[in-house]
Parts: C-alpha cells; structure tokens; sequence
C-alpha cells in the first residue's frame, strides 16, 4: 500500500490526467443513456451488488493477464476482464460498464500495484471503455441477439482502432516517459519480434492492433455463448 501512494505521489499530475478521463467517460456514458429506450428497473441496492460482483470477477481475470510473446512485446498482456464487464453492461447500461470498468482497475491496483507506471492501468481502462461502452449502448439501442452481435463487432473494430492510435499518439510516449524505457528500445522490442517495424506507427499497427483484434474476438464470442447462461442465476432472467 505504501508503494502504491509513492507511484502515485511520483506521477500526480499523470493520476490527475487519468481522473479526468475517467470522470469525461462516465459523462459520456450517462450522456448516452439518456437517448436510450428506458431501462430494466433495477433497484439500486441490486445495482450495487450485480456492479460489485461483476468488477470482482473482472479483477481477478484481469490479474491472471498473459503476455502473447508471438505477437507483441511482454510489456503488453492479454486478459478477458472485460467479459463481465459486458454481462454487467447488457444488463444494467452503459454507465454500469464504466463503473464495473473503474472498480476492476482499483481493485487491480490494490491486490498488485502498478508495474508501468499506471500507463497500461490507464489504457487498459480506457481502451477497454472503447470496447464495451460502443457494444452496449448499440445493445441497448435495440436490445436483440442480432443487435447483441452488431455492438460487439462494432466494440471491436473502435477497440482496435482507437486502442491504436491512443498508443501511438499518447501511451508508448508516456509509458517511455514515466517507465523510463526509452522509445527506440520499445520499437527494437517489437523489431524482435516482426521484423518490418522500424517505426511507432508500425508497432501498433503488427502489434497493438493484432492483439486488441484478438482480445475483441474472443470476448464477444465468450459474451455471446455465456450472457443468457450466467444472467439466469446472476441476474434473476427467466428468458
């Protein structure tokens, strides 16, 4: 715990950055939800505890990340903590995924501390909002398995997208800036491993974008196989 405080002290002006990225996407969120049809009455004491229950499972998916050594550099991991989030935000909202979202990386935070310097806390944070936030609120749009697998694409392809250019443009120079490690041995990294990237943009675009593709894939199909399945007994759905 003493640690955890010292990064943060170390890095206040970058935790302060990440606090104003997390309150704009909460807004976003409840922005959203007011042009959604109306949503399932859920009483807030139950919206306490399907969020908390939800986070508490991404938590410990999200610690149990692995690094993918074929395809990216051991800095960047792969994890399925946004499955829950998912099955929390098809029932509850978009502003329920933040939520779930915020807490998970917390928790995260508490159970292991940092070891980038809360960079990879902020992207997978924030990417990971660009994943679930698009594939909910498309869900709840029109709320139907068809519209279920058009939000999960969708929640792909912004995942992919975006979780690239926000490497590019300001986490690889923030994470070589705070962690360190400097920009041409992040590169080199990723030489190791393909041989044609000589370049940021080239880095995310074998690397970055590959595993956000895949992490993206494999999340939908797990949230399409298990959402009517663990609603039944989490959630109180007969149907």
């Amino acid at each position: 715990m003493v640690t955890l405080w010292n990064q943060i002290s170390e890095n206040l002006f970058f935790v302060l950055a990440c606090v104003a990225i997390v309150v704009g996407l909460a807004l976003l969120a409840r922005l959203a939800e007011h042009f959604l049809p109306e949503k399932r009455k859920v009483s807030p004491a139950r919206r306490v505890s399907i969020i908390g229950i939800c986070a508490a499972i991404a938590t410990v998916l999200h610690v149990l990340d692995f690094p993918l050594l074929f395809l990216a550099p051991g800095f960047y991991k792969l994890d399925f903590s946004e499955l829950p989030v998912l099955l929390c935000g098809f029932y509850l909202g978009p502003s329920a995924t933040v939520v779930c979202e915020g807490i998970k990386i917390l928790l995260k935070l508490l159970l292991k501390g940092t070891s980038t310097a809360f960079v990879g806390d902020l992207a997978n944070f924030v990417v990971g909002c660009s994943f679930v936030l698009p594939a909910t609120i498309w869900y709840h749009a029109h709320k139907s398995k068809h519209s279920a697998i058009i939000g999960l694409a969708l929640g792909t392809a912004c995942m992919t997208v975006f979780g690239s250019a926000f490497n590019a443009v300001y986490l690889l120079p923030k994470f070589a800036e705070l962690y360190g490690m400097p920009l041409d041995a992040i590169i080199a990294a990723g030489t190791a491993i393909h041989s044609g990237i000589n370049s940021v943009s080239t880095f995310v675009l074998l690397c970055v974008a590959p595993l956000n593709l895949l992490k993206g894939a494999v999340v939908s199909v797990l949230t399409m196989l298990l959402y009517k399945r663990v609603a039944r007994p989490l959630f109180g759905i007969r149907s």
